[in-house]
Order: C-alpha cells, then sequence, then structure tokens
C-alpha cells in the first residue's frame, strides 16, 4: 500500500469515527456513556470507559467494542487511569461511601473527618467532596441527621430517662442537644416522648380556585398547606401527621393568615414573608431551600436542583425531597419539572401544578 492510499485509508476511518454518535461522547468524556461501551486505541494498545481523562486520541485509531470483553478479545488491555476494566467510578464511589456510612451508624462517639479519610483511604478534602456528591450531605451533616434518628428512637422508650435518650444518641452534651431540638424535634424532648400532646396547631380549611385548602400553624410557623377536593380528607391527613397534638380551630388573627395563603394560590407569582416551621431532614431542608429559590415564572428540573444543592447524583432523592413538601406554594415544588421540560408527579394534583405554573407564567390569576 502506497502512501497516499494509506493517507487515504486513514482520512476514511476518521471520517467514519467521528460520524459515530458513539465519538461525541468520548470527546465529551461523557461519564453517562460509561457502561454503555468502550473504545481501543490501535497506537497505544489500551481501551479506555467514554469518559476517561487521557490525553484525546486521534479519531483513525480509534475502534469501538459493546463490551471490554469484545476489547480483550481484540487483543487490547484495560486502560490503567480509567479503569474500564472495574465497576463504574460512580458504583466505586456509592459502595464507599455505604460503608462509611456504616461505620458512622457503628460508631460509639463521633468519628472525624480525618478519621473517615484513613478508613477510606483517600484525603479529607477528596473523601469530602465524594461524600457530598453520592449522598448530598457532608459526613458531618450526615452524622448529625443520623444522631436525631436515635434520639427520637430512644425517647419513644419509655424505659430511658430523657437524658439517657439524649446521651445514648451520640450527643455529647444534653446542652448541645437542646440548643437545637426545635430542629430536630419540632417540639422539646419532653414534649415528643409525650406524642407531641403538649403541642398546639391552629388550622383552618377553606376553598381557593384549586379547591379545598388547609392551613396549620404552629408557635414557629405555617407547618402544613395542603390542597385537595375533600377537606375532610385534607383534616384527617392533618391529625395523623401530628396524631396527638392539640389540635384548635381558626380564630379570626388566623384567618388573616389563611387569606394570605390563599393569595399565594391565587398569584403564586407575589410571593409572600410567611413565618414557616420546617421540619425534615438535612437534605430536605437543602432542597426546600432550592426551591423558594427559584423566581416565579421559572422552571427548574430535578438535575438542576441536585447541582444546585451540590449532589449532582442525588436527583432521585431531590424528586423525594420534593414529593415529602408539606407546604404547598410556599415551597414550590410546583416548579420543578422534568429534564424535557414536561410535568412531573404533584403531590396535591398534576392539574394543579399546572395551574400554579400558567399563573405565575402569565404574571397573576389564570381565569
Amino acid at each position: 500500500m502506497n502512501m497516499s492510499t494509506r493517507t487515504e485509508a486513514r482520512e476514511l476511518q476518521a471520517a467514519a469515527t467521528v460520524a459515530d454518535p458513539r465519538w461525541a461522547a468520548v470527546a465529551a468524556r461523557d461519564a453517562s456513556a460509561d457502561g454503555r461501551f468502550v473504545y481501543s486505541v490501535r497506537t497505544t494498545g489500551v481501551y479506555c470507559r467514554p469518559s476517561c481523562g487521557a490525553r484525546p486520541a486521534r479519531p483513525e485509531n480509534v475502534a469501538f467494542h459493546a463490551s471490554p470483553e469484545e476489547a480483550r478479545r481484540a487483543g487490547f488491555r484495560p486502560c490503567r487511569r480509567c479503569r474500564p476494566d472495574a465497576p463504574p467510578l460512580a458504583q466505586r464511589q456509592a459502595a464507599l461511601v455505604a460503608r462509611l456510612c456504616q461505620a458512622i451508624e457503628a460508631a460509639p462517639e463521633a468519628l472525624d473527618l480525618a478519621a473517615l479519610a484513613r478508613l477510606a483511604g483517600l484525603s479529607p478534602s477528596h473523601l469530602h467532596r465524594t461524600f457530598k456528591a453520592v449522598t448530598g450531605l457532608t459526613p458531618r451533616a450526615w452524622a448529625a441527621a443520623h444522631r436525631a434518628r436515635r434520639v427520637r428512637e430512644a425517647l419513644d422508650q419509655s424505659a430511658l430517662r430523657v437524658t439517657d435518650a439524649i446521651y445514648d444518641a451520640g450527643y455529647g452534651a444534653a446542652s448541645r442537644f437542646y440548643e437545637r431540638s426545635g430542629e430536630v424535634l419540632g417540639m422539646t424532648p419532653t414534649a415528643w416522648r409525650k406524642g407531641g400532646a403538649d403541642t398546639a396547631i391552629r388550622f383552618a380549611i377553606g376553598e381557593c380556585s384549586l379547591g379545598a385548602i388547609l392551613v396549620a400553624c404552629s408557635e414557629r410557623g405555617v407547618c402544613a398547606i395542603a390542597l385537595g377536593d375533600d377537606p375532610e380528607q385534607l383534616a384527617r391527613s392533618l391529625q395523623d401527621r401530628f396524631a396527638h397534638a392539640q389540635l384548635i380551630g381558626a380564630d379570626a388573627q388566623f384567618e388573616a393568615l389563611v387569606a394570605r395563603v390563599v393569595g399565594l394560590v391565587e398569584a403564586p407569582g407575589q410571593g409572600a414573608d410567611l413565618p414557616l416551621d420546617l421540619r425534615g431532614t438535612a437534605f430536605q431542608q437543602r432542597v426546600w431551600q432550592a426551591l423558594r429559590a427559584i423566581p416565579a415564572g421559572q422552571t427548574a428540573s430535578y438535575a438542576e436542583i441536585a447541582e444546585r444543592i451540590g449532589a449532582p447524583s442525588a436527583t432521585r432523592a431531590v424528586a423525594q425531597a420534593c414529593g415529602a413538601n408539606p407546604l404547598a406554594v410556599a415551597i414550590p415544588c410546583h416548579r420543578v419539572v422534568r429534564r424535557d421540560g414536561s410535568l412531573s408527579g404533584y403531590r396535591w394534583g398534576v392539574e394543579r401544578k399546572r395551574a400554579l405554573l400558567a399563573r405565575e407564567q402569565a404574571g397573576g390569576s389564570a381565569a
């Protein structure tokens, strides 16, 4: 084969490679393509994941393979940098973080970042980034959420004194827990032990253009806003959520608050400075805060919210946090849509979600 023929053959091979849609994934180092195929490089004799960070190969030297086994049968060896013969990086990181979460939960005392880094064989900064990317929380926040769950479980054991329950949950000092008991329990430990019997919840059920609306408020702020077709069902749901609390009907002052909430439904783009009593995990709180930052009339995908809270792999967890939102409209989970812009599920009905978005985009109340 003469020089011109070889040159023509390389050019044809390069053109064929570039025309293959898999080349775009390789050129972009697209991690989402990992596991779908691998590519080999003739000049180095190795095969790689699409996301490999090695120096880009010339397209005429690249061939695509459906699997690592196919690439090995063709005579190529795995790249030492991207390890295409090992589980995907995301899977390895998830397994590592799962082991660390187990270590956090099994430790009698809190493990600091340095101790976790030694267990993982990573630097503290690398571990911190990896842990947050997988769980959406820092190791410290994860440990705090675990202690909060343990203290709730311990308080449910009537044989334990409140102080013993706090220490058994891993808090080094009772005073440290009491400083944040409102955030952890939504009430004092004694009130929690009594099943919230000493907690007063004021509520009212009214009507708005989207059906029945329930508004409930604790001493800390609005703790429930729900929409529905059946007022009695809304009331039962509130009773189930605050099973042992003292539910009190509305008075004239509370009716004014309800009117402000109804105003949010009728003109959701106007916003309202309502005092809120948000009770959720640390991750849910971060998601809800990100939702409140979405401007009226705009939308964001679940993946975009995950990116904004620093947890790009936690899209499913973001969707679950949206579904757990107890405050319709005040926490605008109706502004979260699928990646393609289509409407996904909504706790209070997709048609209500569509109506709220239409009102915001129109700048006010819909006809």
